[in-house]
């Protein structure tokens, strides 16, 4: 009798207790959502503040400030709305595919991802209510930064059908476009001083394609009579162009090394005394480049994790909804993760163009794949990532992207391009490594659609000798990598 007695006990006991495990979890989720409601209809405001603001004409400093802060709470609040909304479906996405053949490839990604659901949404809590109270904070500040902006004049609109494509058109950088407008348009300072801008920022963070963005606006246009662009290995060949030189012109000079500072001196002369009112923009990856500035210098750093994802998010899955292809978002999240590292948005960009293409989860992980050993391979040779690589114009080693042993060194003044190769792009080889030619080629890793219609060509040659025999880069020791 006790013993039956103590047994029911036990089975009440214990439906009560998953009685309340349930009932705490089910609001728990309850109040996860209202957080999540709360957030995007904040972003949907903050959103279309920003884009007004990418229309109007802002030459406040403090404005400026204030946009950038609007822009990073933005991006960490869809980054954190991805995470709640995709969260969801992970398991049941698993669920979906337990017996099929892709299962074994998916494993590993979730490892790092059994917690159980309590903690996952602690976590997710934690997240949610970062995001919505730093939202909440910019966006209960904004009513100032609307009545300012709509006092600002609008920019000429530019043709709807540019807005439907991300890859045709300027993505982020608002605070960056607005104080390069602003340097363009505002007057000179009293003198003879001449008005330079440094724009200082890594191996293809967007250099020129923010300026050229910028160049293209109207304002700009009409208050310049001409705009000169020179490399800073020719900076004396504007001395060419004295007789043409009338009214107030720009000047664009792209530095691939450090000058004289007598060539300097020469240039910054010349140009003052013949066009008064001009302004010049010099872009490089040496900081010693901003001590010729006569304003405080631009560094154009790598985009913040959160904006890499909303782009990378955007431009993978194009017009399919992430949520109906549970088993790519976290292979997405990945690929993300590991093309941010790099830093180069052009890479990305082409990466993204295969992968929207092909919306197997098999393709995509076997890209994920080759790309990870691409970096792994690279990294234990030389010690470093590929974007420094590049910068340094070093050969990189691609042999997993091709069928054949394969390496690549940018075009630069010691490597000249060469016409005659056959041309591949980088997408072609990642479809079809087969197509790449028997001998010498030129791989094309990424052309903008955008001015200037920058393009990232490389000579790619045979592998002669074995990269792990390379000596790594001077002053780097080789590291390992966590993948």
């Amino acid at each position: 009798m006790e013993a039956a007695i103590s047994a029911v006990a036990g089975e009440i006991f214990s439906r009560f207790i998953s009685f309340l495990i349930n009932k705490y979890s089910y609001s728990n989720h309850v109040r996860l959502e209202e957080k999540a409601k709360r957030l995007q209809h904040l972003l949907i405001r903050v959103h279309t503040v920003i884009e007004e603001a990418d229309g109007r004409y802002i030459m406040n400093s403090r404005m400026f400030m204030q946009l950038k802060t609007l822009s990073e709470a933005m991006y960490q609040g869809y980054h954190a709305l991805d995470t709640f909304k995709y969260q969801g479906i992970e398991d049941r996405g698993i669920n979906e595919v337990c017996d099929s053949s892709i299962m074994p490839f998916l494993i590993p990604l979730k490892r790092s991802r059994t917690t159980t659901c309590a903690r996952k949404d602690k976590v997710m809590d934690h997240e949610l209510h970062g995001a919505l109270k730093n939202i909440e904070i910019v966006a209960a500040n904004t009513m100032e930064f609307v009545v300012l902006l709509v006092g600002r004049d609008r920019m000429l609109c530019r043709p709807y059908d540019a807005y439907l494509y991300h890859d045709n058109i300027m993505f982020g950088r608002h605070t960056e476009k607005q104080m390069l407008l602003n340097f363009l348009l505002q007057d000179n300072i009293p003198g003879d001083e001449l008005a330079v801008l440094p724009i200082i920022g890594g191996y293809a963070v967007g250099k020129k394609t923010l300026v050229a963005h910028v160049c293209g606006n109207e304002r700009v246009h009409s208050r310049f009579s001409s705009v000169l662009h020179l490399g800073g290995d020719n900076l004396l060949r504007i001395l060419d162009h004295g007789s043409t030189m009338l009214g107030e012109i720009l000047v664009v000079v792209e530095f691939v090394s450090n000058v004289d500072d007598k060539h300097w001196q020469t240039f910054h002369s010349f140009l003052k005394s013949m066009a008064r009112g001009s302004k010049v923009i010099i872009m490089g990856r040496l900081q010693i480049l901003a001590r010729f500035g006569s304003v405080k210098p631009f560094f154009l750093n790598t985009l913040p994790y959160e904006e890499f994802w909303y782009l990378f998010k955007v431009m993978a899955f194009g017009s399919a909804n992430p949520i109906e292809h549970p088993h790519l978002i976290d292979i997405a999240e990945e690929f993300s993760k590991e093309l941010h590292k790099e830093g180069s948005l052009g890479v990305a960009s082409s990466f993204t163009d295969v992968l929207r293409n092909n919306l197997s989860v098999k393709f995509w992980l076997c890209l994920l794949n080759k790309g990870r050993r691409v970096i792994e391979k690279n990294i234990s040779a030389y010690g470093v990532h590929l974007n420094i690589l590049m910068e340094q114009s070093h050969p990189v080693d691609i042999t997993d992207f091709a069928s054949q042993p394969l390496r690549i060194i940018p075009y630069t003044g010691k490597v000249p391009m060469k016409n005659e190769l056959p041309k591949v792009t980088l997408g072609e080889l990642l479809v079809d490594p087969s197509i790449r030619p028997k001998g010498e080629f030129s791989l094309l890793s990424w052309k903008s659609r955008i001015p200037p219609y920058k393009s990232f060509a490389h000579f790619a040659q045979n592998i002669v000798k074995d990269m792990s025999e390379v000596t790594p880069l001077s002053g780097r020791k080789r590291r390992g990598v966590s993948l």
